[in-house]
């Protein structure tokens, strides 16, 4: 894309451009729009729109305070295609912009992000998933678009690139939650625009006698990311606060919990005491030079599976699984810490929400007697203990195999030597 001067003012709805712009152009001017704007024109890579490392074509999805989303041109991009079109002689002068009364500050929409579509197919099918989305948003929870505006605005800090992401995770003895016995943790920070990262797992060594497994599951023995260390109770003091107060010297720190009430509380405890002292809460929409900022993973996974009730949350565990992430041994510092970086990275690093959500679980959204966006799981997706046999069997019949009681092996159409 050429004219490299020109600057990013606003945007214009896609349905405005492609539907209403053409109407106040001559025919000439007309044909030459809807040809160039068309969806299978839009994706190809000689096109003037087209961006060094973008398969198919740029957009940008906005959202507006009442959560709901649209899929915009730049105010750049327009004004690239009239000027293309004059400089090829496809128009004898540069087509009018559209009316003033279409633009889109920046600042009228909660957010905005860079979209893309592989092919003329996707970008038609967004299209019609957008507007479908947005008549199930007009009937959801009002916490819901809080919600999706906070995944959103992850997602944006996160492919900013900047700072240190890092996650961490406490385990307190069953019958006393003031004794930590357990810590992990795992960050990812960016050098040169690639993401490193880091992860570990200690046991305090005044507690190593103090086991759970009555009322919480015991797995210190099982971190799945490296070996275990020891280390005492002021070692691991000393350890956090060096590690906060060395990120924090080094930009923005991203504090990435999984329900962070009871890991804040912990790290305000006497036994750690973790500097704190310019923490938030409130995710800000640009990426800070400086400071503390939490983010509570299940917050996000409730923005991506449409829940809008606050009260409702998954567990860890059951994220990690609907992210297809395959958690085991939960219950061990480490591990936590790194299933919940695992998962802030699958979400915030993917497509934006509504796109990912149907990539992710198609087709489940809106199977209620009220049509909304929030995903409707079976039970055996959120309990791993869960064992529906009507569902297998039903799962059976459809697959068109049969069950050998006698060899427990299943068998393809109805064969069997038992007759």
């Amino acid at each position: 894309m050429a004219k490299d001067d020109a600057v990013v003012t606003g945007y214009y709805r896609y349905t405005d451009i492609w539907f209403n712009w053409p109407d106040a152009l001559t025919e000439e001017q007309k044909t030459v729009v809807k040809a160039v704007l068309a969806h299978d024109a839009l994706v190809d890579p000689n096109h003037p729109l087209h961006v060094d490392g973008v398969e198919g074509v740029q957009l940008y999805l906005g959202t507006f305070p009442n959560g709901q989303s649209r899929l915009l041109f730049s105010s750049a991009q327009i004004d690239y295609v009239r000027y293309w079109l004059h400089a090829m002689g496809l128009t004898e002068t540069e087509i009018p912009l559209p009316y003033s009364n279409c633009l889109l500050l920046e600042s009228s929409l909660r957010q905005v992000s860079p979209i893309s579509y592989k092919n003329g197919g996707d970008l038609r099918g967004a299209i019609k998933q957008i507007d479908k989305n947005n008549k199930k948003l007009k009937k959801s929870d009002p916490f819901l678009g809080t919600r999706r505006e906070q995944f959103e605005t992850v997602r944006k800090l996160w492919n900013s690139k900047t700072g240190t992401w890092f996650a961490m995770d406490f385990e307190q003895w069953e019958r006393d939650s003031t004794m930590t016995t357990e810590f992990g943790y795992s960050l990812t920070k960016w050098e040169d625009g690639t993401a490193v990262g880091e992860c570990g797992h200690y046991v305090v060594k005044e507690y190593r006698g103090y086991r759970n497994g009555q009322y919480v599951q015991d797995n210190r023995d099982h971190y799945n990311f490296g070996e275990t260390q020891d280390i005492t109770k002021k070692g691991l003091k000393e350890k956090i606060a060096e590690m906060l107060t060395e990120m924090g010297k080094k930009g923005p720190v991203f504090l990435v919990f999984h329900d962070y009430r009871g890991d804040i509380q912990t790290l305000k405890s006497k036994q750690i005491e973790a500097p704190l002292s310019d923490l938030t809460y409130l995710i800000p929409d640009t990426p800070p030079e400086k400071g503390m900022v939490v983010v509570d993973t299940s917050e996000v996974f409730a923005g991506l599976e449409g829940e809008g009730d606050t009260a409702n949350r998954k567990s860890l565990e059951q994220v990690a699984r609907l992210l297809d992430l395959h958690p085991q041994f939960m219950h061990n510092a480490g591990n936590d810490a790194h299933y919940t970086m695992l998962a802030l990275k699958e979400m915030a690093g993917g497509e934006q929400l509504d796109m990912q959500r149907e990539r992710r679980w198609p087709k489940k959204t809106g199977a209620t007697a009220e049509s909304s966006v929030k995903v409707q799981w079976e039970d055996w997706e959120l309990d791993p203990e869960y064992e529906d046999t009507q569902a297998v069997l039903d799962s059976l019949a459809a697959s068109g195999k049969g069950y050998d009681p006698y060899t427990g092996q299943l068998m393809e159409d109805d064969e069997s030597d038992y007759d």
